[in-house]
């Protein structure tokens, strides 16, 4: 059994977005798509997805024309199908009605060698100051953990 690999994540939802649930669905991609993605060249910084018509498609995510590729590749910007069981796409549905709720791409992986995968978060935009909190947060717990190795090396 192979260990995903991740091709791409999307640092930046994690700072202005608060993720409340996630979970993993299948892209429908074309053959110079998926190799592209395995080489690495996707870009989900401005992605988005929507329900439209009970599917699941994924909005802005760019995936570079394979270099190799001929006629065969495809828009980098296209919209793509995502893969969910009608059920939990109308859990999102109903999720996403709530006022501020949207679906964003998190991580793009191959799962065991074969399959590409993506895991849909579902978020809450951060205000101005949820993002300082968080920044500070996170220095603290650095200068906390970077006091904490120094008094280590001194006791020895």
């Amino acid at each position: 059994m192979q260990e995903d690999k991740t091709v791409a994540q999307n640092r930046k939802a994690r700072h202005d977005y608060t993720i409340l649930s996630s979970m993993e669905v299948g892209l429908v991609l074309f053959g110079t798509e998926i190799k592209s993605l395995r080489a690495g060249q996707v870009n989900l910084k401005d992605g988005y997805a929507s329900i439209e018509k009970g599917e699941l498609w994924l909005w802005n995510v760019h995936i570079s024309p394979y270099e190799a590729g001929t006629i065969y590749n495809k828009d980098p910007l296209r919209p793509r199908k995502l893969l969910a069981h009608k059920l939990e796409i109308l859990r999102l549905q109903q999720k996403i009605k709530e006022k501020g709720l949207t679906l964003v791409p998190l991580k793009i992986y191959i799962k065991n060698g074969k399959k590409a995968k993506l895991e849909l978060g579902v978020a809450r935009g951060k205000q101005l100051q949820d993002k300082r909190d968080a920044m500070a947060e996170r220095d603290s717990k650095r200068d906390i953990a970077r006091a904490m190795k120094q008094s280590k090396s001194r006791e020895f």
